[in-house]
C-alpha cells in the first residue's frame, strides 16, 4: 500500500492588516482539510507583508514569540480542529531587539514541534533583510510529524545548496520553502533551485511565492508559482497560478494548492540514485574552512 500524503500550499495577497492576513489563512485551511490534506504550509511572514522593501522600525510591531505568542497558539487550535500539521512562518520576537525570520512547526493533534529560524539573510536592493532579522542559529531540525519527517528553509536560504543537503542528512521526507519573492533577478531560478535540492538530496519539496503587489513598497511584484516537486524533480501535476500562462486573465489570482505526494517514492529514487552512498565528506572539508 503506498504511502500518500496529501499536502496544501496557499499563495496569497496582502489583505492590508495582520487580523484579516490571519483570518484568511484560517479559511483556506479549513478548505484545505475540506479536500481532505494532511499537512499545509503558509508563506514567509505569513500574516504581513514582505516589508523588507524598505528600513522602517514601524515593522518591529510584527514581532511575537513563538511558541508563546498569540498567533502560536491561534495556529496550535486551528492544526487540531482540522487535523493537519501546519508550517507557520512568523516574525519572531526572542527578546527586546532580537528578531528572527522564523516558522513554527505545529502537529496535527495541535501540538508544537519546535520552529526553523532563516539561516541566510540578505542585503541587497528590495531585500533589506538584515534591518529585521538576526541569521537563524538552530541548524537545521526535521520534525517527526504525523505526516513524516518534515524540514523547513526559507526564501533566500534555497540558494545555498548546504542547508538543503543538511536538512536530508538530517532525515527530511518533505521540505517547505516558503518565499516572498518578487519579480527580478532570481525569478528564472525559480524552477530550478528547489527542483534541484529535491533531486540531489531525494526529497519532496513543497515551495510557495506570494501573488499581487504590495502597493505600500513599491511596484516589485510576487509572480506566485508555488509547487510540489518530487525527489526526480518533477513537478507534482501543475505550478500555481503564473504569467506566462496565455490567456490568463489574472497572474495574480490567489491559489490553494492541494496534491497528493507518494512518499514511497523516496526510497524508489534513493535506491536509483546512490547519492548519500557515493558522497564524499571527507574530501569536503574547505566547505567550512574557507
Amino acid at each position: 500500500m503506498s504511502r500518500i500524503v496529501r499536502a496544501a500550499l496557499l499563495q496569497a495577497t496582502w489583505t492590508g492588516d495582520k487580523e484579516s492576513m490571519i483570518a484568511k489563512h484560517e479559511d483556506y485551511a479549513r478548505q484545505a482539510a475540506e479536500q481532505g490534506a494532511q499537512v499545509m504550509c503558509f508563506q514567509e511572514l505569513f500574516y504581513g507583508p514582505y516589508f523588507c522593501q524598505v528600513q522602517d522600525s514601524k515593522y518591529y510591531s510584527f514581532t511575537e514569540p513563538i511558541p508563546d505568542g498569540p498567533t502560536t497558539k491561534r495556529m496550535q487550535k486551528l492544526a487540531k480542529e482540522t487535523g493537519m500539521v501546519l508550517i507557520v512562518p512568523m516574525y519572531e520576537e526572542e527578546g527586546t531587539g532580537i528578531y528572527y525570520n522564523t516558522a513554527a512547526v505545529i502537529d496535527a493533534d495541535g501540538t508544537y514541534l519546535g520552529k526553523y529560524r532563516k539561516t541566510h539573510i540578505p542585503q541587497v536592493y528590495g531585500f533589506w533583510e538584515k534591518f529585521y532579522f538576526r541569521p537563524g542559529n538552530l541548524g537545521y531540525p526535521v520534525f517527526d510529524t504525523a505526516v513524516g519527517k518534515v524540514g523547513v528553509y526559507i526564501c533566500y536560504d534555497r540558494h545555498f545548496p548546504e542547508g538543503a543537503r543538511m536538512l536530508g542528512l538530517n532525515g527530511a521526507e518533505i521540505v517547505f520553502i516558503p518565499s516572498a519573492t518578487s519579480r527580478g533577478l532570481s525569478q528564472h531560478l525559480w524552477r530550478i533551485e528547489q527542483t534541484s535540492h529535491a533531486i540531489a538530496n531525494g526529497y519532496f519539496v513543497g515551495t510557495i511565492n506570494r501573488v499581487g503587489i504590495e502597493e505600500e513598497f513599491g511596484e516589485n511584484d510576487y509572480y506566485g508559482q508555488s509547487y510540489f516537486c518530487t525527489p526526480r524533480g518533477e513537478f507534482v501535476t501543475t505550478l500555481g497560478d503564473r504569467d506566462d500562462l496565455p490567456g490568463q486573465a489574472d497572474p495574480y489570482e490567489e491559489e490553494l494548492l492541494v496534491r497528493d505526494l507518494n512518499l514511497d517514492l523516496i526510497q524508489e529514487v534513493r535506491n536509483t540514485w546512490q547519492f548519500y552512498r557515493d558522497r564524499r565528506p571527507e574530501l569536503y572539508g574547505k566547505i567550512v574552512e574557507l
